[in-house]
Parts: structure tokens; sequence; C-alpha cells
């Protein structure tokens, strides 16, 4: 998988060399003003399936999903790393705190990249919940454009 740039109006499915078979498939096709366009491109060396194709473009979308999950969300201007680990972290340390009434409270956070750490400490359970609660509404709404565009996906647009 690739993004191409390209022309406006490319082909979503095309015989790219009918002696070898190979195939290619485009999605996520983005057009410009000026007429040209960029898309992402898979090659395949028969022709595709509908399940082959269904199940490339949905990939790339759940790869886009967590993608934007991972490293998308920033909080008072720092980047904060959303991987899996950290997400369980800051649940834990939101439902202590809620569970004690703020008494495991401060906690400290690195926020930021390696290169620019930033330490954000949490002082009060209200801090700590807008963070979490900021936190969870991003990657809801980062999940809900992942699905609103894998159920947008048409597969007759690539029968030929």
């Amino acid at each position: 998988m690739r993004r191409i740039e390209g022309t406006s109006g490319v082909r979503l499915i095309e015989c790219v060399n009918p002696v070898r078979d190979k195939w290619r498939i485009r999605w996520d096709v983005q057009e410009n003003e000026d007429g040209t366009a960029t898309y992402m491109e898979a090659e395949f060396l028969h022709r595709p399936t509908a399940d082959e194709i269904r199940q490339t473009i949905v990939g790339w979308y759940n790869q886009q999903t967590e993608e934007a999950i991972l490293s998308g969300f920033e909080y008072e201007g720092n980047m904060v790393w959303l991987s899996s680990e950290n997400q369980f972290n800051y649940k834990a340390a939101h439902d202590l705190a809620v569970q004690t009434g703020g008494a495991t409270l401060p906690v400290t956070f690195k926020l930021g990249t390696d290169e620019h750490p930033v330490y954000k400490k949490f002082n009060t359970l209200g801090e700590l919940t807008e963070f979490y609660r900021q936190a969870m509404l991003y990657i809801q709404g980062v999940l809900a454009v992942g699905w609103e565009k894998k159920d947008a996906l048409d597969l007759s647009l690539y029968e030929t």
C-alpha cells in the first residue's frame, strides 16, 4: 500500500497489466482544485475479490484509526501518547482517585515527546477527571470517524 499522486477521476479498480494479471485498487481519493488527486493504492497479482478489497481498505482504515488514537491527542498543547498501556494507567489512576475521594493525588503523567517531555501533575480530582474525560472523548471521536469511513465503503464501486 502506498499513497499516490495522480489525476482526478482515477479508476478505483484497474487491470494495469493483463499479461501478468496485475490489478490495482484505489481508495481515499483526495481531489485537489487543480485537477490532481492523491489516493491510496494496493496491487494484486490477480483480480482481487470483493472480500480482499474490503479487507485491504478496512485494514487501512483500522491502521489510520489506531495511529490517530496513539499519537493524535493533545492536552494543554502537549502530545499525549495514548498507547493501550497508557490508557490503562490513566483509567486506573482516575478510578483509584475517584474511589478514594482524591486521597491518591497528586499523580503525575509524562506528556509530550521523548525529546520534549512535559510532566503534568494533577493535584485535584477535578483536574484528573477533566484530563481523562478529554482523552476518552478524543478516542470515541476517532473511533466514530473510523466506523463512519468503514460503513461508507461501497464495494459496488469496484465492480467492472
